[in-house]
């Protein structure tokens, strides 16, 4: 494409003289000392625009008085800066798109963004991104910034960037203009200061004249002290300096906190009010000069960071347990969400981060934009700071979780959506960056994978002004051997979604306890179960027989592996020959006398053998006591089920230190309802029947259901169970399309996890449009449903409010027939004929062609789930 440089006039003959006239594609920065200077320059401008029939926009974000008045002939923009960066910047970018090329431009003065960002950054990204942009479509625009008011790197970003750069003084009720750039055209005297004199600019080529003026401004010069700081920077020197006032006495400073730890805690914490009334309740000035001091570039620092601080306050702020003794102490860092959009914008990643939030390019734009991620540099000064930051660190494990602005909020959990990475940290520095760096880029990119996406999709997200914070933390634990690893950790809810006795309590909560990382706890593992606790009867399981209890234990340990510098799994009785011993070893293990007899009989040198119950650790150390408190305290304080993570280590068989990791709002199921015979008389065709083994929203009326079958599928050969997934993966998002569908999927074992041989491999982007999920025991092949309340897959169901069912055919009150379905009608042909080949291991059964629907009914005092096919 050929530029067009066509020339256009300022509306002010000597201005025209000095600059060679504008071109088509300028950007033209005017930095001043108020916004009526600004005005003094634009109305010519629109003026002359005018006249010239050129079309004309005005960009309205300012707090100060309007640019220019009201005008048929000039299109007004309303924008609110205050939704942020992404969202402002990307309807700037809209407005032009739709205005086409030759447009003329005036905007609002660009320092008044700092009340709405806080920082000088984003106003240089904000230029960066939408500057370029206006040059290709042939535009000319009108920008300000006031003197004094940004930082020097700010304005080094602008002129890089700007096409022309014009200081504007007022001095003895004179105009005087100094060109700074003026980019494609050159005059002897060009960037000289000019004088207005009537309808000229005469250059002052005299070095008296010239001393004279500068020095009536030299507080704006280079020495200029404040001008090097990020207004950021200068809001907590500021913050700084008012506490050694209010420590002195002072009485003005004490009335003045409330509103310095508002302006704090919207500039760092969070725009959520709720989340807000919270902070300004627990938080101090000094906790907030804390923060800044352990934050890695500027913005906020994400909801995972603030829920694990918040907590920390709420906790130590309570009677009761000596909070500050009991609780590990802790040094996290943390990197602001403005590192994520400079990131973004230094690596050329905005107009394809804008590409990815239309509707049709939302998740293929995003494969491209994750590899640009992925393969980005950062920039020195971030380097600078990682670097120190892991020097504090020496050796220590460390582990690099994403704390976005969404994340752990009220509404949206996004739980295990964004990456979290351990770093083993092992080596000199610089091995031990460039495993953070990559660490740190792939948190990043992981705001592009499908399943984050789906989910924001799904929750009318997709647009929202998503920045990726994060949190540093030094891993919980001591070194045992080789290994690196906590004595316990775990999730732990103030209301216990799996109650199964009549005589348990919702709302005295639950924990899902693992021995070492607590990757086992969150995550579905293969294979391996947590023991789940009921704080209200800790002892009591969902299986008893002693076979089930062996079968359905941890047999596994996440550790860190510090020789081979990596993430290992070990055998859970590995941990017994450890030195040094862990310490709740006894409290946690005991010895399987059966399987060791077994040992025995076939001929093993090591015998011995050993099952983690946890109930030594359960009822002779105050663990469920100090949990059950601490889930009060803070569900009390929010107003709202909490869901946490947590590490414990012992200091001895009875004295615990325990570290509180994570803490948000815990979405519940919502209650649950009517009883069949309330809903229909007609005819009734039991498909399953089950006591307990269900979570969830009553999910009313089932019209569509996606059933894998158990034989064939458990036959498919290990690679063609995963072509299985993805077809249901395309299966859910065809449905999808009509919201009349409700849609039921039933398979073997369990759903989402990684090896077929357990269930069926999908990703939760492949299942989030369905209505109930239902996983079915097949003992015999080892494909068995695992009850993980608790973990990243039930928040999942829980905020799409899916229903869960885990059926065990077989066992006592639990009754399924098959038939039903296998005898059905099977559509897949019809919805996906390329697929037909697949219509043995997956039926598409459309209720409604049969005039039928599948009703769950509920009988809740008795925790009973009858499942019937009733004619409509």
């Amino acid at each position: 494409m050929v530029k067009n440089f066509a020339r256009a006039s300022t509306g002010i003959n000597g201005l025209d003289e000095i600059l060679d006239y504008l071109r088509m594609g300028d950007n033209v920065v005017w930095q001043v000392n108020s916004v009526e200077d600004y005005c003094h320059f634009v109305q010519p401008f629109i003026k002359q625009a005018k006249a010239d029939k050129r079309p004309i926009v005005y960009m309205r974000f300012g707090q100060h008085p309007e640019i220019l008045a009201s005008d048929p002939d000039i299109k007004v923009y309303d924008l609110d800066a205050s939704q942020g960066f992404e969202t402002f910047s990307a309807a700037v970018h809209n407005i032009a798109s739709a205005e086409g090329e030759g447009v003329f431009y005036v905007f609002d003065c660009l320092s008044d963004l700092l009340s709405a960002w806080a920082t000088d950054l984003m106003i240089g990204n904000f230029f960066k991104v939408t500057c370029p942009y206006l040059f290709d479509l042939d535009t000319i625009a009108y920008f300000a910034i006031l003197r004094d008011r940004n930082s020097y790197d700010t304005i080094a970003r602008i002129r890089e960037t700007t096409q022309l750069l014009l200081d504007v003084y007022q001095f003895d009720d004179k105009y005087f203009i100094h060109p700074l750039k003026v980019w494609n055209r050159y005059s002897p005297t060009m960037y000289l200061p000019h004088v207005a004199v009537n309808d000229k600019y005469l250059p002052i080529s005299s070095s008296m004249e010239a001393s004279r003026l500068f020095s009536a401004f030299q507080g704006f010069g280079p020495g200029n002290v404040g001008r090097k700081l990020d207004y950021w920077d200068r809001v907590f020197l500021n913050a700084q300096e008012l506490m050694e006032r209010v420590g002195a006495g002072n009485l003005a400073a004490q009335e003045e906190q409330a509103i310095m730890l508002d302006q704090l805690c919207k500039m760092i914490l969070s725009r959520d009010e709720r989340v807000l009334t919270l902070a300004h309740r627990y938080f101090t000035i000094p906790d907030l000069l804390e923060i800044r001091n352990r934050l890695l570039g500027s913005g906020y620092i994400g909801g995972k960071t603030l829920g694990m601080l918040l907590a920390r306050k709420i906790l130590q702020a309570s009677p009761g347990h000596d909070w500050d003794a009991l609780l590990e102490v802790h040094d996290s860092f943390y990197v602001g969400s403005d590192v994520y959009y400079t990131y973004l914008v230094e690596n050329e990643c905005w107009n394809l981060r804008l590409e990815q939030k239309k509707a049709d390019c939302y998740f293929s734009a995003a494969q491209k934009l994750k590899e640009k991620i992925l393969n980005g540099v950062f920039p020195a000064n971030i380097r600078e700071q990682f670097y120190r930051m892991l020097e504090y660190y020496g050796q220590s494990p460390i582990i690099v979780r994403s704390s976005s602005l969404l994340e752990d909020g009220f509404g949206n959990a996004f739980a295990g959506k964004y990456e979290s990475i351990f770093c083993v940290n092992q080596g000199d520095l610089q091995d031990r960056y460039l495993v953070f760096e990559q660490a740190v880029k792939s948190i990043f990119a992981s705001t592009m994978n499908e399943d984050a996406l789906a989910y924001r999709l799904q929750r009318g997200l997709a647009s929202s002004d998503e920045q990726m914070a994060l949190l540093v933390q030094r891993v919980s634990g001591s070194h045992h051997g080789p290994y690196f690893f906590p004595d316990l950790a775990g999730v732990a809810m103030s209301h216990n979604p799996y109650v199964w006795r009549a005589d348990m309590q919702p709302q005295a909560g639950m924990m899902r306890l693992v021995l070492g990382l607590g990757t086992r706890a969150v995550d579905r593992v293969e294979d391996d179960y947590p023991r789940f606790v009921a704080l209200d009867k800790p002892l009591l399981r969902p299986v008893s027989s002693g076979e089930d209890i062996r079968r359905f234990s941890q047999h596994k340990v996440d550790v860190l592996d510090t020789k081979a510098n990596n993430w290992d799994s070990i055998k859970a009785a590995e941990i017994a020959s450890l030195d040094p011993a862990i310490a709740c070893w006894k409290l946690a293990a005991e010895r399987d006398h059966e399987t060791s007899r077994r040992m025995q009989e076939l001929g093993y040198a090591n015998s011995t053998a050993w099952i983690l119950t946890f109930d030594r650790l359960l009822t002779e150390t105050p663990l469920v006591i100090i949990m059950a408190e601490m889930l009060k305290t803070l569900e009390n304080a929010y107003e709202y089920p909490v869901d946490t993570e947590f590490t414990v280590n012992y200091l001895d068989e009875k004295q615990i230190q325990l570290n509180l990791l994570q803490c948000r709002p815990l979405q519940t199921v919502k209650k649950l309802g009517n009883s069949l015979s309330q809903i229909t008389a007609g005819s009734k065709q039991r498909l399953f029947c089950t006591q307990g083994n269900f979570m969830g929203s009553e999910p009313g009326f089932i019209n569509k259901i996606i059933y894998v079958e158990p034989g064939p599928y458990i036959a498919l050969p290990f690679a063609e169970k995963y072509q299985v997934a993805r077809l249901v993966g395309k299966l859910n998002r065809l449905l999808a399309a009509d919201s009349s569908l409700e849609v039921m999927l039933m398979g073997p074992g369990r759903w989402g996890t990684s090896t077929p041989s357990l269930g069926i491999p999908v990703s939760f982007a492949e299942i989030c449009n369905v209505r109930v999920l239902v996983e079915l025991a097949c003992k015999e092949d080892g494909y068995m449903p695992e009850l993980s309340y608790g973990t990243h897959f039930f928040q999942d169901l829980v905020e799409t409010q899916i229903f869960y069912v885990a059926l065990f055919p077989g066992e006592d009150n639990v009754e399924f027939y098959p038939h039903v379905l296998s005898e059905a009608p099977n559509q897949l042909g019809e919805w996906l004929p390329e697929y037909e080949r697949w219509q043995e291991v997956i039926k598409l059964i459309d209720l409604s062609s049969s005039r039928q629907s599948l009703y769950i009914e509920l009988d809740l005092p008795e925790r009973r789930l009858d499942a019937c096919l009733i004619g409509v």
